[in-house]
């Protein structure tokens, strides 16, 4: 089993892994790895410079407080590793009933192809935006972390304003 979904009601973005990795199992949080770059991501869009570095337990109330909500499309399954190339018989989480509790959401940020696919499964017919966005995983190191920022930053910023 993955790890509890993390939102509130005000949500305007809800980002979606596929399946937490190794080391976010064991420490029972998301994005854990060292060299992941979910929490410097975050931080770009929040304007919270020092989010990645901050407790994990600060980390998601900021999250909460800048309207984003946080899960993954995969809900259970079997793993060797961390890799997403080696999930099978994944479950998917029941995204449609945390859409329905998140009146305000506006889109869909997917977190890596594997959490794109596994949500338009899910979702099926949705009128939200489901925006397939680079893995921030460290195996996918052919972007820098700059590129990484700048696309998330790009593709979810709009979602997330007051406009």
């Amino acid at each position: 089993m993955g790890l509890a979904p993390v939102f509130d009601a005000r949500a305007r973005l809800l980002v979606l892994g596929s399946f937490p990795g190794a080391a976010s199992l064991q420490a029972a949080q998301y994005y854990a790895h060292p060299r992941n770059a979910f929490w410097p991501v975050m931080a770009a869009l929040t304007d919270e410079a020092d989010l990645a570095t901050r407790p994990y337990a600060e980390r998601l109330p900021a999250l909460r407080r800048h309207r984003i909500a946080l899960w993954d499309a995969v809900a259970a399954c079997r793993r060797e590793g961390s890799l997403d190339t080696a999930i099978e018989a994944a479950e998917p989480s029941d995204l449609r009933e945390l859409v329905a509790r998140l009146p305000e959401l506006r889109a869909i940020a997917c977190n890596g192809t594997l959490a794109h696919r596994q949500t338009l499964l899910a979702l099926g017919d949705t009128s939200l935006p489901v925006l397939r966005l680079p893995s921030t995983s460290p195996a996918h190191a052919g972007l820098s972390l700059a590129t990484k920022i700048d696309a998330w930053c790009a593709a979810v910023q709009l979602y997330l304003s007051d406009k």
